[in-house]
């Protein structure tokens, strides 16, 4: 049966939480525009005047479908090359969704993100539902196809297994920036001392290339072997200049939430650095160099004018 311009119309106006949903469950912008493209194609092939509560029927089938790609994506991941993080999402993206409460702007940090790979299928989609949208368990369940205590239990076993892997609180945003800021001058000065007094004593550096951009595919961990890593990151050469394409210009942005580092070659973002502050200082640099990743953000890189660079690297 042919949807008719209504049918459409709702779809598309619901079309933004699904994809907010898709990204947090996948944490792969492309995966997700994928898994609501087909969302929208079981909408088109079914008896819609049949469904009494559409949202509740989108959310079901998206969130299936992703249930499905997270399967297979375990299998992918495991022959990875380096180290697998998610698709950086630059702020403003709509794909980034709701924003109004500590727990939705956690729930798509990179930190959580990165986290939550931890979680099986079930217990990210509980997560996911509950944290990041609110959805009542009763909901939850007629999703999954569980009872609602399992929901519940599922619920606080993930939130559990993400609140271990977190670090510690965090600060304000102009805190932050300032941090960033500070990190980027003690990078770039040549010295390692300035950047340990920034770190973590635990502080970790993780990079994710795909096989097509060199990082190091195990993390560095504590402070002064991340001070190493980063003073030798921003220390020019003309091999760094050639993977890259040129010399990157440097901004201070923020993506997922969080300050970010982005590094852009004649508009085109070759790197986004997401940092984890928090009141003792940066916990962790999560790099994302995958030029397969980095095609979103370049797009929304583009449409925006960001002001002069800090700095030029390599």
């Amino acid at each position: 049966m042919a949807l008719t311009k209504s049918d459409v119309e709702r779809f598309e106006a619901f079309r933004p939480r699904l994809e907010a949903i898709a990204y947090r469950l996948l944490g792969s912008a492309s995966e997700a525009e994928d898994a609501v493209q087909e969302t929208f194609l079981r909408w088109q092939a079914t008896d819609v005047e049949r469904v009494e509560v559409p949202e509740a029927w989108l959310t079901k089938v998206l969130t299936n479908l992703c249930l499905n790609q997270l399967g297979s994506a375990r299998a992918r991941r495991e022959t990875y090359v380096g180290q697998w993080l998610p698709e950086p999402l630059l702020a403003g993206d709509p794909m980034l969704g709701p924003a109004d409460t500590a727990e939705q702007r956690e729930s798509v940090s990179y930190a959580v993100l990165t986290l939550m790979e931890r979680l099986s299928p079930n217990e990210r989609a509980v997560y996911v539902l509950r944290e990041a949208f609110d959805y009542p368990h009763r909901e939850i369940a007629a999703v999954l196809d569980i009872t609602e205590a399992a929901s519940q239990q599922i619920f606080h076993r993930a939130k559990k297994h993400v609140a271990d892997g977190k670090a510690r609180t965090e600060i304000d945003e102009a805190a932050a920036r300032r941090i960033v800021e500070e990190f980027l001058v003690a990078a770039t000065s040549g010295r390692t001392e300035p950047l340990v007094r920034l770190l973590t004593e635990d502080a970790i550096a993780i990079g994710d290339g795909g096989g097509k951009v060199p990082a190091r595919a195990k993390a560095f961990e504590g402070a002064v072997a991340v001070a190493t890593f980063m003073r030798g990151l921003f220390k020019p050469s003309k091999a760094k200049r050639a993977i890259a394409g040129g010399s990157p210009e440097v901004y201070i942005t923020t993506a997922n939430g969080d300050p970010a580092v982005v590094a852009v070659v004649d508009g085109r973002v070759v790197g986004v650095m997401c940092l984890e502050v928090t009141a003792e200082g940066i916990a962790a640099f999560r790099n994302q160099v995958n030029p397969d990743k980095l095609e979103r953000v370049t797009e929304q890189w583009a449409a925006a004018d960001h002001g002069e660079p800090l700095l030029n690297a390599f």
